[in-house]
């Protein structure tokens, strides 16, 4: 935490990859069609919670006894410029009247809120964590997640000037009230519509949430602002002793790892007040609105932690009552997910075989969702029942991209490569290579060479795929050569795991974009260019390679692409068929820890030797097959447990939710 953080506004759940904040619907009546994705209106009916849940809010990470009661600032307090005029002089025009006098343009005299208030951390608060639906499914997936300051993006970028303009104006006028006293009462009065009253104010409000209940009538009487403000005006009030209990009152509040930071406060108001340096003031108030902040945050996020498993345990039964509330309220429509699972059941459930022991009576719903999440259903509406879940579908359409994509030019790297080999054995090690139309005439009666093509002597080109059903290529890091690339020696091998490692290595250091096609348009030349230089192919064609898999890459309807995306989904089903055997009788918690906690054990496809076909994948990380499975058995059990009798196979009609103990 730093402090620059204190940018005020709604925080945001942090995650590995992306946020889970999502927009509330405008009103209660807004009715949430089939598409909608992200609704993060809480149950009205839902606001109780029980007492002991209430009073964790009230805990601090540290559990120490409160300093409130020691001591108190005295009534000396806040010392303004020695050096400048006296303060028993009291201007003699009556500020209210003069300031109502001189608004010829009142918006520019209307007060700054301090960039961090009570309201602003209000999502905070453990109460509106628990009924919080969003969040309450998000945490069944994601064990790093927490708040954290939102200040990303353009929005970030405004907090953060709204954050500045405010400190600017505080600086602006405490500088008035020092140099040009009429000025400010002229502009002010006496009253408490100025950034300092304001702030002390939004202070106290937040210390008030920190401390326990018994402790709030010693902060009344310790940050008392308006006897504060009073000694403000008569030039005896004295911030160096109020930062000093300020900084006693956190210390005994906030987590051990929070005193530097105190002490850095205390230190910067302290020597500001001695030395009159209104910068150092003002930096030592911004950093007491952030320790707060990052106080306010401590607690949330311990909080989290400590209901994680009550949360997760109750996740079906939540969100089957908020929601056959919302859809008897007809404010969900899921007449689209019903004919999207009515469709499905049409179209799969004569081809699913003998599938029952692994899916049981969730095969036709988990071969409809594998088909959902695959690239070329990225044009498809995603259903309603899938509120909470599209960016979780949208990370794992984006992952499979990649690893298609890469599947496809590993496959193009092999057609080249053969290129190359039959090339040599034509003219000769020691030969120069051959141009393109030498080469075309002398291996296709086609005017055109086409890289899907194999030659005569060739084993099968690249769209004849393997029908492995090891783990797939990955985008991440160090990640899995497919095993349709067969090289006939080990030199050939470690050449081929090279090629594939300085793909992915390409792809990472590719810039984020929010579509996955127009990121690999940006990129298929570099790819083009970076297989090329693994061979030896006569350079002339490297042109022609460039256009044939840009054109591959980016064309989901392109023959390659609809066989390399056939048989990832194929590997994908085998996989996924594992992982929901395994996952669908466990509770609640235990789904939460097998699945995010680690990988599973991929059978004997893990103990190959090194020399085996699959041995040359160096490893496997987030982004692989396994992991993708993993994640969608996740997504698909938990889905299922909360929709399957809302809307796929029962009636609503006959659906009651029971309401047993609950958080």
């Amino acid at each position: 935490m730093v402090p620059e953080q204190d940018t005020g506004g709604p925080v945001e759940r942090s995650r590995r990859n992306l946020s889970t904040s999502a927009p509330r619907p405008n009103s209660e009546s807004e009715q949430i069609q089939d598409t909608d994705v992200q609704m993060q209106q809480a149950p009205q009916d839902e606001a109780q919670s029980p007492s002991k849940t209430q009073s964790s809010s009230q805990e601090s990470p540290r559990r120490c006894d409160p300093a409130l009661r020691s001591s108190t600032p005295a009534a000396t307090a806040l010392s303004r410029n020695p050096s400048s005029n006296s303060t028993s002089t009291t201007p003699t025009p009556e500020p209210v009247v003069t300031r109502h006098s001189t608004r010829s343009s009142h918006q520019q005299h209307l007060p700054v809120e301090p960039p961090v208030t009570k309201s602003t951390l209000s999502e905070l608060d453990v109460s509106k964590i628990i009924h919080n639906p969003k969040l309450r499914h998000d945490i069944n997936f994601d064990p790093e997640l927490h708040f954290r300051p939102n200040l990303d993006g353009e929005k970030g970028r405004k907090k953060q000037e709204r954050a500045n303009q405010f400190w600017r104006t505080l600086k602006e006028e405490l500088t008035q009230f020092i140099t040009d006293r009429p000025g400010f009462y002229a502009k002010h009065g006496e009253s408490d519509d100025w950034t300092l009253p304001l702030l002390l104010k939004a202070v106290k409000e937040i210390i008030q949430t920190l401390v326990p209940q018994r402790d709030r009538q010693y902060l009344d009487e310790g940050l008392n602002i308006e006897l504060l403000m009073q000694q403000f005006h008569k030039g005896v009030a004295d911030l160096e002793k109020l930062a000093l209990w300020l900084s006693q009152v956190l210390k005994s509040h906030c987590a051990p790892m929070r005193d530097d930071w105190v002490d850095t406060m205390y230190s910067q108001l302290s020597v500001g007040n001695r030395d009159s340096d209104l910068d150092q003031l003002v930096t030592g108030m911004r950093s007491l609105l952030s320790v707060l902040e990052a106080m306010k945050l401590d607690v949330a996020n311990h909080q989290i932690r400590c209901l994680r498993p009550v949360l997760i345990e109750d996740t079906t039964h939540f969100e089957q009552k908020f929601f056959l509330k919302k859809i008897q309220s007809r404010k969900v429509d899921i007449s689209g997910a019903r004919e999207w699972y009515r469709d499905a059941d049409q179209s799969y459930s004569a081809s699913l075989g003998n599938t029952t022991h692994s899916f049981g009576e969730m095969g036709v719903f988990f071969e409809a969702l594998s088909r959902l999440v695959l690239p070329s259903s990225g044009e498809k509406r995603v259903p309603s029942t899938f509120l909470f879940d599209e960016e979780r579908i949208v990370k794992l359409r984006s992952d499979m991209v990649d690893a298609i994509n890469l599947d496809i030019c590993m496959r193009m790297y092999e057609d080249l490569e053969r290129v190359a080999r039959y090339s040599s054995k034509m003219l000769g090690r020691n030969s120069l290579p051959l141009d393109e139309d030498t080469f075309n005439a002398s291996t296709t009666p086609s005017s055109e060479f086409n890289f899907n093509t194999p030659l005569a002597n060739s084993r099968p080109s690249s769209l004849v795929l393997s029908n492995s059903s090891s783990a797939s290529s990955s985008p991440r890091s160090s990640l899995i050569i497919p095993s349709y690339v067969a090289p006939e020696n080990c030199e050939s091998r470690t050449k081929a795991k090279n090629v594939y490692n300085s793909l992915v290595a390409l792809l990472q250091s590719a810039p984020a974009s929010s579509r996955q096609s127009s990121r690999w348009q940006t990129m298929a030349s570099a790819m083009a260019l970076q297989i090329f230089r693994f061979t030896n192919a006569p350079s002339e064609l490297l042109s022609t390679f460039e256009e044939k898999l840009t054109d591959n890459v980016c064309r989901v309807d392109s023959q390659i692409y609809r066989e390399v995306e056939q048989a990832f989904h194929s590997r994908l089903m085998t996989a996924l068929a594992g992982r929901v055997r395994e996952f669908k009788a466990l509770s609640g918690v235990s789904l939460f820890t097998v699945a995010t906690g680690g990988r599973l054990p991929n059978g004997s496809s893990l103990l190959q030797c090194r020399d085996s076909d699959s041995s040359l994948r160096d490893g496997q990380d987030e982004g692989g097959l396994e992991d993708m499975a993993t994640r969608l058995a996740h997504l698909g059990v938990l889905h299922w447990r909360v929709w399957a009798q809302l809307a796929y196979l029962g009636e609503l009609e006959d659906m009651t939710v029971d309401t047993p103990g609950q958080v």
